[in-house]
């Protein structure tokens, strides 16, 4: 939806331009100005002949053809001037930073509509309304300060938040971070987050545009849109870093008393997220840091030589990294000697290398060449460089600076002395390089990069099921939990190993089953939802009279319809569950099962359809992963087979969409085999 006319206006109008810069139409005009736009600038005022020196329409009707129109007028007034511009002056795009619409009550959202109607007419360009405007090479369409120096190698940021937007540039310029454009969605009338990405990747050029994306979303309104275009632009080798706000439940009600949208359930967001190759961040500073990080080169692995003259930050550095599963390793041998006798006594080099309040810029240089050129072992430079005030650090900057000309490994510069060193740190900026201000921040953000997944494959391989067999069970079952032998039916029908079963109404019946089944026999009531906390599961039944006690037992348990019997097997108890997520899709869920899903709640979560890639990384990702390895001579999981569990459903969901929630728990896994034990299926085919 995004046009020309948007990105590249030959001519643009403010309607409701000011004199008073203190006024949304008075500060976008000033900005336009200032900003240097080469087009023919127009404004509309009913009341002032000129506007900050341009002349003033008092009538919108006599205004020339104009391709963009800004609008900061009130909400009523602005269905008609839409409308009078779409049809008598050629305007193909609008920015209209005016509030009073969908996101205050539904005469608001009524007059949104009649904008967005007026404009999808003529296939015209709309951001907003209630935002803060686009800055783009073009020209600075916001209201709002701090502008921030455009570079086309800076980063494409989109916000679904106007203040918000205006708070992480202005973390982002404090560092030296650098922006192409900039997009305030505001309510998302007709353009969201998703779409703005999709034009950047739609029209991604390789030789000119940004590698770097950052977003700011509250509701993923179309994530289906937001996971094909963040997985192409990585794939063509973008980095994206997101803050989705509303992750909590408390978050979400803020989120949508903000922009009159829900939050969407984060475990969904997450699971997209990774299926995109999209790096989370938690707040303004960690998706400043970790935009930061992007504009330095990959490391090659994930070794990191920590540089610093105070010991302290050097610790909590060396706690951040190695808790986000950094190595800050050991530095030692004939090299590290030959270092240490160029370094004031006292240092040391086994890793931080600590050359302490005394040491010199050349010593700084000294070590840096070391880490670059001797020190295989270090993929990555972190250098921590402050003072107390009592000399100028001029020339300490001025060799990091140098050296990150030449450097092949990176060179992170943490400066914390942002007050002490103002000046060292402007010059340091004036040169074009970034800074981080928090050794720990800089830790957290280096970890998550180097840990987020590329995106998984396109087109993620799904296992043969038996299409027809599972749909006559869905088109005959009836919404709500299905019986037994359905589920049995759609399980064979997916190829998924489960383990032998009868289901019972009489005593006599039991005794015969669970000897054809063997001995020994658990036995689960059917109608309860959670049996064990009824007393409905019997385990290690192991005769005759067992079986009959049992069943008289449990027959009589509030709910139940029938007993199940199966043979008893030994295994790792695992998990595999599926929910699905409206707009997402189904999310499927792994990891420890029995008592332990509830007690640990250790579960990874994938996005339907899943592949092999995926799904090991689901398993590898779990807390409890050691445990399903094999842990203290007791033999693990077939990770494989486990796996293939995970793919298998995700095949019999694309057959089934109508299941809504889905429990396999518990899966027994060995070496071997892994079957599933017990299940619950629901359908809903209305959804």
């Amino acid at each position: 939806m995004i046009n020309h006319q948007l990105i590249h206006p030959r001519s643009i109008v403010v309607i409701g331009g000011s004199n008073d810069v203190q006024k949304p139409g008075g500060a976008v005009l000033r900005n336009l100005i200032e900003g240097g736009f080469k087009g023919e600038l127009y404004v509309t005022n009913l009341k002032e002949p000129e506007t900050q020196g341009i002349k003033s329409f008092n009538d919108p009707f006599l205004l020339p053809d104009v391709d963009l129109a800004i609008i900061a007028i009130a909400a009523r007034y602005v269905p008609e001037t839409v409308e009078l511009l779409v049809k008598h002056k050629n305007t193909r795009a609008f920015i209209i930073l005016s509030a009073g619409f969908s996101e205050e009550n539904a005469e608001g959202k009524a007059l949104e509509q009649k904008v967005v109607d007026s404009i999808n007419q003529v296939g015209g360009s709309l951001i907003g309304p209630n935002c803060i405007g686009v800055l783009t090479p073009f020209y600075h369409g916001v209201f709002t300060k701090p502008i921030p120096r455009l570079d086309p190698r800076g980063c494409d940021f989109i916000s679904g938040s106007g203040a918000t937007a205006c708070f992480i540039m202005e973390a982002g310029i404090s560092n030296g971070l650098t922006f192409s454009s900039v997009f305030s969605v505001g309510n998302s009338a007709q353009m969201g987050v998703e779409d703005i990405l999709q034009y950047l990747d739609e029209t991604f050029d390789p030789e000119k545009s940004s590698k770097v994306k950052l977003i700011y979303i509250e509701n993923v309104s179309k994530p289906q849109l937001l996971l094909k275009h963040a997985s192409s632009l990585v794939r063509k080798g973008c980095r994206i870093a997101a803050v989705k706000a509303g992750s909590s439940e408390a978050g979400s009600r803020a989120a949508s008393s903000h922009t009159g949208a829900l939050a969407s359930p984060d475990v969904a967001v997450d699971a997209l997220f990774r299926k995109a190759g999209i790096v989370r961040c938690f707040g303004r500073e960690d998706l400043i840091a970790v935009a930061s990080v992007f504009m330095y080169p990959e490391m090659a692995g994930k070794n990191i030589a920590i540089i610093t003259h105070a010991g302290g930050p050097a610790v909590m550095l060396t706690d951040a990294l190695s808790n986000g599963g950094m190595n800050v390793p050991h530095i030692e041998g004939p090299e590290a000697k030959e270092l240490l006798s160029q370094l004031f006594p006292g240092s040391s080099v086994a890793n931080p290398i600590d050359f302490l309040a005394t040491g010199t810029a050349q010593q700084l240089a000294t070590i840096i060449d070391y880490c670059e050129n001797r020190f295989d072992l270090v993929d990555g430079m972190a250098v921590i460089f402050g003072t107390p005030g009592l000399n100028k650090v001029f020339d300490a900057y001025s060799v990091l600076d140098e050296k990150m000309k030449t450097a092949v490994k990176p060179i992170y510069p943490i400066l914390p002395s942002v007050l002490t060193a103002a000046p060292e740190i402007e010059d340091f900026l004036s040169k074009g390089r970034i800074f981080f201000r928090d050794e720990v921040v800089f830790g957290n953000a280096l970890a998550r990069v180097h840990n987020t997944n590329h995106p998984f494959a396109e087109n993620s391989h799904m296992m043969k099921v038996d299409h027809r067999r599972i749909r006559k069970v869905i088109d005959q079952a009836k919404d709500d939990y299905i019986p037994p032998d359905e589920i049995r039916e759609l399980l064979d029908a997916s190829g998924i190993k489960r383990a032998g079963e009868a289901v019972v109404a009489d005593a006599d019946d039991a005794i015969k089953q669970a000897k054809l089944l063997g001995f020994p026999v658990v036995m689960k009531v059917v109608g309860p939802v959670h049996k064990s906390d009824v007393g409905g599961v019997a385990l290690n039944v192991k005769d005759e009279n067992e079986v009959k006690r049992e069943f008289k037992r449990m027959i009589r348990i509030n709910d139940t319809t029938a007993i199940l019997i199966q043979p008893m097997l030994s295994g790792t108890e695992l998990f595999v569950g599926a929910k699905y997520e409206p707009k997402f899709g189904h999310m499927i869920l792994c990891g420890l099962g029995g008592i332990f899903i509830e007690v640990l709640k250790d579960v990874a979560a994938g996005l339907s359809p899943v592949g092999m890639e995926e799904a090991l990384s689901m398993i590898r990702r779990l807390k409890s992963y050691e445990i399903i390895k094999g842990v203290r001579g007791q033999k693990g999981v077939n990770e494989e087979l486990y796996a293939e569990v995970i793919i298998r459903l995700s095949s019999l969901l694309n057959s089934a969409p109508e299941i809504i929630e889905l429990d396999f728990n518990p899966v027994l896994g060995n070496e071997n085999s892994v079957t599933v034990v017990d299940a619950r299926i629901r359908l809903l085919k209305n959804q």
